[in-house]
């Protein structure tokens, strides 16, 4: 059965790589595993030890933390309501932005405030 933790923790390692737009074969190669055991790992499925958790903290360059924000004690981790990062298209909007130089990027920032406050 999953421990809604390690469903947690698995989110997040699933959310950060899709920020930095890495596959599960890139990941595993880094920490020297398989892709399948990534996959495991994204789903709760399988925990995640914390030499692992050190190694995927390090292959997507954040601290060990980043896995843990957004868990309480007082709550069951799920969809944190506001969590933008749930949404795969969301995570793909923000990448895209990141990847845009800078000019182009305050153009668009400027174009979706406006188109927002039109809403």
């Amino acid at each position: 059965m999953k421990h809604s933790v390690d469903v947690h923790v698995g989110k997040r390692i699933r959310h950060r790589r899709w920020m930095i737009g890495m596959t599960q074969q890139q990941l595993a190669d880094k920490v020297g595993i398989k892709f399948q055991q990534i996959q495991k790992y994204e789903t709760g499925m399988n925990r995640v030890s914390a030499s692992r958790l050190w190694d995927i903290a390090r292959a997507v360059d954040v601290p060990v933390s980043f896995f843990f924000e957004g868990l309480s004690d007082a709550e069951v981790p799920g969809v944190v309501e506001g969590d933008i990062f749930a949404d795969k298209e969301a995570l793909q909007l923000v990448r895209a932005y990141y990847a845009m130089p800078e000019a182009q990027r305050r153009q668009i920032f400027e174009l979706a405030r406006v188109l927002s406050d039109a809403a």
